[in-house]
């Protein structure tokens, strides 16, 4: 059997050929015979550029109904997708392309930078100028087959941050994508009529498997927002019936005087991951639209790891119960599962779970007991009745607007002004982005280290998400008995920042 994931998905898209699949915010659509159509002439155009068997596509590209046919192209050809975040900046993109090693690298924008061309391999453009990836596609001849694959061959490497060196690729098979993607759409009860409101980048996991895979395994339209827009999201939810979103964008909408129990009858679920759901936003957004938000559990490593059940109690503050096929438990240091209330290590086993991390075989023994089960990094508690509740984070992870951000990064740059001796990059409670970024910072002999000087300073280094919010100065940093400095200490003490 061939294991290939874009054949589950091609076998819908010629089913609902004449239905439509993307419902554009300019009012275009696209069918899922278009789609289908797309994903043939790209596969030719991956298969021109020597993609076969194993072979990376790093895409950083703007979300389009192309870019979806780019990811599903690259698995029909046999070859590995790579998302990047379109806010990377050159020099951060040329880490992924050292590490991935793509056969090629398709970029929204058209103009060139040798700094981040790869080595040995083509780069196309995806944008709405010299767009030679559309070019290519005119030219190309449909490529038909499916190639066959194993459900443990790779289908992603999806680049996840840790605490510690570099960011990391986690190595997503066929088999877990597709056990993941049928698994949602059985606990989500995934109905034939559902139109799935769509505002996630599709860099991500949420938003290119979670959300998507539910639509285009049911053969059902989704509304394909370019970004996250209020005003948009609340003129489509009428038409919907369906929304996924990190916590942001419910804080946001509960912002909107319009939104209201009217604007929202036609929605039958909405959903929330990426990042910690406040009780505060639960309750509100249950009072202004009745309806109780489904918060579920996932990372890269795991696409979704539990949910809150379709029918039943959503309890705020939960993230559920375990998918079917998959087991969690909370476990102390020696990997035993803990009693009932008791908090633990958050670990993980199941056909979710991936293969490991890219060319890193130390750092994937580091995470994995023997057992099989994977260690999360996060700090969890179950009930009585199974239900997980996450705590908190073993590790300095923030996670701000659904995004994660590796503090070390940031403070690298940062010890790099000359205003600075040292820095501390953490995360507090946000109102709007579940955390914000802070650099807490001691200054060279004195100077003062403003926000605007340290903005300009990380412009062209590093993404948008990633700058901090707010700078802290501090006659020094707190640390233990061994030097490390105590974040869990700042992040108590600047707790409020935000409030």
């Amino acid at each position: 059997m061939n294991a290939n994931f874009a054949g589950d998905l091609e076998a819908v898209f010629a089913a609902n050929r004449n239905h439509p699949c993307f419902r554009l915010a300019d009012g275009g659509v696209w069918t899922f015979g278009d789609l289908l159509d797309a994903v043939s002439r790209l596969a030719g155009v991956l298969a021109g550029h020597g993609v076969g068997r194993g072979d990376r596509v790093l895409a950083q590209v703007d979300k389009t109904p192309e870019a979806v046919a780019l990811y599903i192209a690259t698995l029909k050809v046999g070859g590995v997708y790579v998302p990047l975040n379109t806010a990377y900046t050159p020099p951060e993109v040329e880490y992924f392309i050292a590490d991935a090693e793509p056969r090629l690298f398709v970029r929204t924008s058209s103009a060139t930078d040798s700094s981040a061309a790869p080595a040995n391999s083509a780069m196309l453009t995806l944008s709405t100028e010299g767009d030679s990836l559309k070019e290519a596609m005119a030219a190309a001849a449909p490529f038909d087959a499916v190639v066959a694959r194993q459900a443990d061959d790779l289908a992603a490497l999806v680049y996840t941050s840790g605490t510690t060196g570099r960011s990391k690729g986690a190595m997503l098979t066929h088999g877990n994508i597709r056990s993941n993607a049928h698994a949602l759409r059985r606990c989500w009860g995934w109905r034939d009529d559902d139109v799935l409101l769509h505002a996630l980048p599709l860099f991500h996991v949420h938003g290119l498997f979670i959300a998507l895979h539910c639509a285009l395994l049911g053969g059902t339209p989704t509304v394909f927002l370019p970004r996250f827009d209020a005003g948009e999201v609340l003129r489509w939810l009428p038409r919907s019936t369906v929304m996924m979103g990190v916590p942001t964008f419910y804080s946001r909408l509960l912002n909107q005087p319009q939104l209201n129990r009217e604007r929202c009858a036609g929605v039958r679920l909405f959903i929330s991951g990426s990042a910690p759901l406040t009780e505060a936003t639960f309750h509100a957004w249950e009072a202004r639209t009745g309806h109780r938000i489904l918060e579920r559990y996932g990372m890269s490593e795991t696409i979704i790891n539990t949910s809150n059940p379709l029918d039943g109690e959503r309890l705020a503050g939960t993230v559920g119960l375990p998918l079917p096929g998959v087991e969690v438990r909370v476990a102390g240091e020696d990997g035993a599962s803990l009693p009932p209330g008791e908090v633990g290590m958050v670990e993980v086993c199941g056909e979710n779970v991936f293969k490991g991390y890219w060319r890193k075989p130390a750092k994937t023994a580091e995470e994995f007991r023997e057992d099989g089960f994977f260690i999360t990094g996060d700090l969890g508690v179950m009930d009585g009745a199974g239900r997980l509740s996450i705590v908190g984070r073993s590790k300095d992870l923030i996670i701000t607007g659904g995004y994660n951000v590796y503090p070390k990064e940031v403070e690298v740059l940062i010890d790099a002004m000359d205003e600075v001796a040292e820095s501390a990059v953490i995360g507090v409670p946000h109102p709007d982005f579940g955390e914000g970024v802070v650099a807490v910072v001691v200054a060279s002999g004195g100077a003062a280290v403003s926000l605007e000087r340290m903005s300009a300073h990380l412009h062209e280094r590093l993404a948008r998400f990633k700058q901090p919010k707010l700078v802290v100065q501090v006659p020094s940093l707190p640390r233990n008995s061994m030097g490390k400095v105590q974040k869990n200490r700042l992040r108590a003490q600047f707790a409020n920042l935000f409030a």
